[in-house]
C-alpha cells in the first residue's frame, strides 16, 4: 500500500474548526461532533466527522480542519469500510523523501496555512467508493493560558453544510473548584442561545451545544452552508491558597501559581512607538487611540515615559515622570500629534527606552519596556543579530521587553527572539477595525504587576520547566511542571520566593494546603509536563546557536516523538488505501413495547385489610379492572381497590405517595376520587407515625385513626378518613421514589423533589404538536424512565427503551437497535452509544441510557430550547429562582413570595453522562414545581 504523509504542526488558542466543502449532490456530512475535555487547564479535543458518498461512483472526499496555533495534534485516523488508517508521528526528515517524490509526480503536496489570528488549516482527502462512508477523527491537546483572570476555551464551527447530527460537548474538571463559567461568542447569541445548556457543580462543569439542522441555517452568520461562528467557554478556578494548585502523582507534578490577594506594585513603563512612513493611515490612527486609552489607565503612583521614532528619536520628556493629571494631559496631547514619516531605527529607539528605565531606579516598583513597530529596521543599525545583542546587553535581565508587531510586514521572528531573550513575549497586532482594542488588551495583561523576581523551588524534583520569572501580573498564571525524584512524593517540597512591593515573600506548604491528587492519572500529568517542556524548548532553540541549539533541538524532537506531538520538528504520516496520492503538509510559521392505551403502575402493597380513604360522595361497589394512575379514581379488581396512602409532610400536612390495596369484608371498596388539597390531621392521633423512608424491612407503618377525628378533621374538599382496624405493620413493597433536579441560575444549590411510583409523566409538549413526549418511570429506586414515547401524529409515534427504538405507524411496527439515523415525519432520531438524539424544528432532546445496580434506564434532557415559550412538561421547566430567608433552626426558602421549608439532601444528575451526585434543597414536588404534580402526570403515555 502507498503511504501518504500528512505533516501537521499547529499551535494556538483552543479553537476547533472542522471545515468540509462538499458538493451537496455528491457527499453528505451526516455527523459532526466536537468533544473537548479539560482537566486542570489541560484540554484534549476530539473532532469526529462522518461523511457518506451518496453517488453511484467513487468520490474524493476532503477533510479540512482549522486548529489552534497553540495546540499539538496527537492523533489522526480515518475509518473506511471497516479498515482503520492511523497516523504515525515521525521526524520531519523521514518524510522528506516521500514529499519530494510526491511533488515530482505532480501530486498535491497538501496544505497547512495560517488562517486568521489564531488558526492554522489542515486539509487532506481520500477517495471513497460509491455509497460508502468515511470517518475522520482528529485529536489535539493544549494547556489553556490564563489571561485577565480567566481561561478561554474557544470552539469555532463551520462545517459548510447543515448537519443532522451536530453537537459540541465540553467537560471541565478543576480540582481547585470552578469559580465561574460562562458561554460567549457569536454562536451563543439570539436564537442559538437556546441550543446551549450549561451545568456547573463545584469542581465540574458541562457545556452542551446541540443546534438543530434548521437552526444551523438561520442563525447569525449562518445560511444554506450551515454555521459559521464560535463558542467561547470562559471560566476561572478558585484560588483559596497562596501557594496555588499542585497536582502530584507517583512520577510527575504540575503547579499552577496565581495568588490574587497581593497589593499591586507601582510600575515604571516606557512606550516606544514606531512613527515611520509604513504606519500611515489607519495603523497610526488606531495607535493614537490605543495610546490615549492606555495613558488613561495609568495609576497615579506609576511613572512613565513616551518615545516615538522613525530614523530619529522624539521624546515627550527625556526622563520618566509621575502619572499625575497634569503629566497625563500633556502626554495625551503629544500622542494626538504623532504623525507618520521617515525610516525605522529600532536599535536606537529600544536602547534609549532602556536607558530611561535604567536611569530611573525606584525601590518597590516594577519596570516594563513596550515596543510597537510595523516593519524591519531600515535606518541606523540594521543587522538583526547585532540589534538583539545590543538590547540584551543594555537590559541585562533587569526588566522585560514586550514587542508588538503591527501587521504582516514586520519581521515577527526577529521581535519574538528579542522579547524571549529579555524575559518578555511578542504579540502580533492584526490590521483590523479592532487593532486599538488589541493594543489596549495586551497592555491590560501587564498593567498590574503583583510580584517581581519570582523563583519557583521544588525540593525532590528534577527535569523542571521554567522556574524563574521576572514578573507576575494580576490575572495571569505561572505554570511549572517536573518529575518527582525517584517517585518519592513524601520528600517533594514546593516553595515560591518573590518580591512584593519592597519586601521578600515566601509561599510554602507551611502556610497553606497543597492538593495531592493521587487519583489523577500519572499519564495525564506526564503529558502536561511534556507539552510544557516541548513548548519551552522550542522557544529556547530560537534563542540559541551552534551545538547548544542542536542539543535543544534533539531533545525537543525526542519528546515530540515519544508523546506523539506534531511540532515544527515532526510530521504525521497517514497510511491511506492503496493507490491514494501522498499528502505532505508543512507547518507554516507565525503569520501564515405497547404504546399509548395501556395502563401502567402496579400496587405497592399486598391485598390486606388496610387503612383506606373514601370521598364524601360515598362508597362504591367493587368493579373489575386494573389499578388506576395517580390522581384518578381507584380502580378495583376482584374486590380490591388501589388508592393513595396519605403521609405527613410539614406540620400537620399530608401528601399522597404510592399505591396501597385495601379490602373490605363486605365487598364495598372505598375510593379516593378527587384530590386537590390535603386533609390536616394532628400527628398525635397516630398509633404509629407514617414515614417517607424505606425502613429496610420492606414494611411501611400504617396509621390507626381515632374514629372521632373523621368528624373533626379540617376538610378543604370532599375527603373523609374512615375508621379502620387495629394498629398494624402491614407488609409492603418498599416505597419507590425518583428524584428530580430543578436547575438554578446563580443560586447556591439546585432544588430537588421526589416523584413516587412508576407513574407516567408529561416530559415535553409543544403547543403546535410538533413534538409531544411522555415517559414512564421505572421500578428502580432513584432510577429513571423505562420507556419514553414520542408522538409525531395521532397514529404515528416512536417508543424508546434501553434496548432500542420502535417506530409505530398505525398497526405497523419497526424495530431499530443499531446506530441508525431515522426520520419519522418532522422528527429526526439518531441513536448513538448510550444516547438517543431527537430533533424536530427548533427543539432537540437527548435521551441518555444510564445504569444503576446493573439495570439500565432512560433519562431525557432538553439540549435545545424551542423559541416558543408556551411549551410545557417536566423538561420545559425554567431554572428555579429562590431566596434563602432562614438558615436556622430550619432552612427556609422564599419561592414566588412563598416561604417553604427545605432540607439539604443529594440527587444524582442523570442529565450528565457521568451522573455526578449533587447537593440540593429537597422540598415537595408541588413546592418545587409551583403547581400540582398532577399537571405533569399522564394516564397514558
Amino acid at each position: 500500500m502507498e503511504r501518504a504523509v500528512v505533516q501537521i504542526t499547529l499551535i494556538g488558542l483552543l479553537l476547533a474548526l472542522v471545515t468540509t466543502l462538499p458538493n451537496k449532490d455528491d457527499w453528505d456530512i451526516y455527523s459532526f461532533h466536537i468533544n473537548s475535555t479539560v482537566n486542570s487547564r489541560y484540554a484534549t479535543t476530539v473532532i469526529t466527522s462522518r461523511v457518506a458518498n451518496r453517488m453511484d461512483v467513487s468520490k474524493e472526499i476532503e477533510f479540512q480542519v482549522r486548529i489552534p496555533k497553540n495546540a499539538f495534534i496527537s492523533k489522526f485516523k480515518m475509518l473506511i469500510d471497516g479498515q482503520e488508517y492511523d497516523g504515525v508521528v515521525k521526524a520531519k526528515e523521514q518524510a522528506k523523501r516521500q514529499y519530494t517524490q510526491a511533488v515530482s509526480r505532480g501530486q498535491s503536496a497538501g496544505l497547512v496555512s495560517s488562517v486568521g489570528r489564531t488558526l492554522e488549516e489542515f486539509k487532506t482527502s481520500v477517495t471513497v467508493a460509491a455509497h460508502k462512508k468515511v470517518t475522520f477523527e482528529l485529536t489535539y491537546e493544549e494547556l489553556l493560558k490564563r489571561r485577565l483572570g480567566k481561561y478561554e476555551l474557544q470552539i469555532h464551527a463551520r462545517p459548510m453544510q447543515p448537519v443532522k447530527d451536530f453537537k459540541v460537548d465540553v467537560y471541565i474538571n478543576e480540582n481547585a473548584g470552578i469559580k465561574f463559567i460562562d458561554v460567549k461568542g457569536g454562536l451563543s447569541t439570539n436564537a442559538m442561545a437556546n441550543a446551549i445548556t450549561k451545568t456547573h457543580v463545584d469542581k465540574q462543569a458541562w457545556v452542551y451545544f446541540y443546534p438543530t439542522e434548521d437552526q444551523q441555517k438561520t442563525c447569525d452568520g449562518c445560511g444554506d452552508q450551515g454555521m459559521n461562528g464560535d463558542l467561547v467557554i470562559v471560566y476561572d478556578v478558585n484560588r483559596d491558597t497562596s501557594l496555588g494548585d499542585i497536582k502530584r502523582s507517583a512520577g510527575y507534578f504540575v503547579h499552577h501559581f496565581a495568588p490574587s490577594n497581593l497589593p499591586p506594585i507601582p510600575k515604571n513603563v516606557v512606550f516606544i512607538i514606531d512613527q515611520s512612513g509604513s504606519m500611515h493611515g489607519r495603523k497610526m490612527s488606531q495607535t493614537r487611540i490605543a495610546l490615549i486609552h492606555i495613558l488613561n489607565d495609568l495609576a497615579e503612583d506609576d511613572h512613565f515615559g513616551l518615545i516615538t521614532f522613525d530614523s530619529d528619536i522624539f521624546h515627550w520628556k527625556r526622563e520618566l515622570v509621575q502619572a499625575n493629571k497634569e503629566n497625563l494631559n500633556s502626554a495625551k496631547t503629544f500622542a494626538r500629534g504623532i504623525t507618520d514619516r521617515g525610516a525605522t531605527d529600532i536599535n536606537r529607539a529600544v536602547l534609549e527606552g532602556a536607558r530611561m528605565l535604567n536611569a530611573h531606579p525606584r525601590e518597590g516598583s516594577a519596570s516594563i519596556l513596550i515596543l510597537l513597530t510595523d516593519g524591519d529596521p531600515t535606518a541606523g543599525e540594521t543587522n538583526l543579530e547585532r540589534i538583539q545583542s545590543n538590547v540584551r546587553r543594555v537590559i541585562a535581565d533587569k526588566f522585560p521587553l514586550y514587542c508588538l508587531g503591527f501587521g504582516f510586514d514586520v519581521n515577527f521572528e526577529f521581535l519574538k527572539k528579542m522579547s524571549l531573550q529579555n524575559n518578555g513575549v511578542a504579540r502580533r497586532i492584526y490590521e483590523d477595525s479592532d487593532a486599538d482594542l488589541q493594543l489596549t488588551g495586551f497592555y491590560e495583561e501587564v498593567a498590574t504587576p503583583l510580584l517581581t523576581d519570582v523563583t519557583m523551588i521544588y525540593i525532590g524534583a528534577n527535569n523542571l520547566t521554567q522556574t524563574n520569572f521576572s514578573q507576575y501580573y494580576n490575572g495571569s498564571e505561572i505554570v511549572v511542571a517536573g518529575q518527582i525524584t525517584d517517585n518519592e512524593i513524601e520528600t517533594f517540597t514546593p516553595q515560591v520566593i518573590a518580591v512584593s512591593t519592597s519586601k521578600r515573600v515566601v509561599f510554602s506548604e507551611t502556610n497553606t494546603t497543597v492538593d495531592s491528587t493521587g487519583t489523577m492519572s500519572d499519564s495525564h500529568i506526564q503529558r502536561v509536563w511534556a507539552y510544557l517542556t516541548v513548548k519551552q524548548l522550542l522557544e529556547k532553540e530560537l534563542q540559541l546557536s551552534g551545538p547548544e541549539k542542536e542539543n535543544v533541538k534533539n531533545e525537543t524532537l525526542r519528546l515530540s516523538l515519544k508523546y506523539s506531538f506534531v511540532t515544527p520538528l515532526t510530521s504525521m504520516v497517514v497510511t491511506k488505501p492503496q493507490g491514494e496520492n501522498t499528502d505532505v503538509l508543512h507547518k507554516p510559521k507565525e503569520g501564515e413495547r405497547q404504546l399509548s392505551g395501556l395502563p401502567f403502575g402496579q400496587p405497592l402493597g399486598r391485598q390486606t385489610p388496610w387503612t383506606s380513604l373514601s370521598a364524601r360522595q360515598g362508597l362504591s361497589p367493587a368493579q373489575p379492572g386494573p389499578p388506576g394512575p395517580p390522581g384518578s379514581p381507584g380502580r378495583t379488581g376482584q374486590g380490591f381497590a388501589v388508592t393513595r396512602l396519605l403521609t405527613p409532610q410539614g406540620s400537620g400536612q399530608f401528601r399522597t405517595f404510592g399505591y396501597v390495596a385495601s379490602q373490605d369484608p363486605s365487598g364495598i371498596i372505598p375510593q379516593l376520587q378527587h384530590r386537590r388539597r390535603h386533609p390536616k390531621v394532628k400527628y398525635d392521633q397516630y398509633d404509629m407515625m407514617p414515614d417517607d423512608v424505606d425502613l429496610g424491612l420492606r414494611y411501611m407503618p400504617l396509621p390507626t385513626y381515632d374514629p372521632a377525628i373523621a368528624k373533626t378533621v379540617d376538610m378543604d374538599i370532599a375527603y373523609t378518613i374512615l375508621p379502620t382496624y387495629e394498629p398494624v405493620i402491614a407488609p409492603s413493597y418498599a416505597p419507590l421514589y425518583h428524584r428530580f433536579l430543578l436547575k438554578t441560575v446563580n443560586q447556591s444549590l439546585p432544588l430537588c423533589f421526589d416523584v413516587s411510583g412508576d407513574v407516567g409523566l408529561k416530559l415535553f409538549h409543544h403547543p403546535n404538536k410538533e413534538l409531544s413526549v411522555n415517559g414512564e418511570l421505572d421500578s428502580v429506586k432513584h432510577g429513571g424512565f423505562k420507556r419514553i414515547v414520542i408522538h409525531v401524529k395521532p397514529d404515528q409515534h416512536i417508543e424508546v427503551d434501553a434496548a432500542g427504538i420502535t417506530v409505530r405507524d398505525g398497526q405497523r411496527a419497526t424495530s431499530h437497535t443499531g446506530q441508525d439515523l431515522l426520520t419519522i415525519g418532522s422528527v429526526t432520531v439518531i441513536r448513538r452509544n448510550k444516547e438517543i438524539d431527537v430533533a424536530v424544528g427548533d427543539s432537540r432532546m437527548v435521551i441518555l441510557v444510564q445504569e444503576k445496580d446493573g439495570q439500565e434506564f432512560l433519562w431525557p434532557v432538553l439540549r435545545q430550547w424551542p423559541s416558543n415559550t408556551s411549551v410545557t412538561g417536566i423538561l420545559a421547566l425554567k431554572p428555579a429562582v429562590y431566596e434563602e430567608v432562614q438558615q436556622t433552626p430550619i432552612r427556609k426558602l422564599k419561592i414566588n413570595n412563598q416561604d417553604i421549608f427545605v432540607t439539604r439532601s443529594t440527587a444524582v444528575d442523570y442529565s450528565i453522562v457521568s451522573s455526578p451526585t449533587l447537593d440540593c434543597w429537597l422540598l415537595s414536588a408541588e413546592s418545587a414545581l409551583q403547581r400540582p404534580l398532577e399537571d405533569f402526570i399522564v394516564s397514558q403515555i
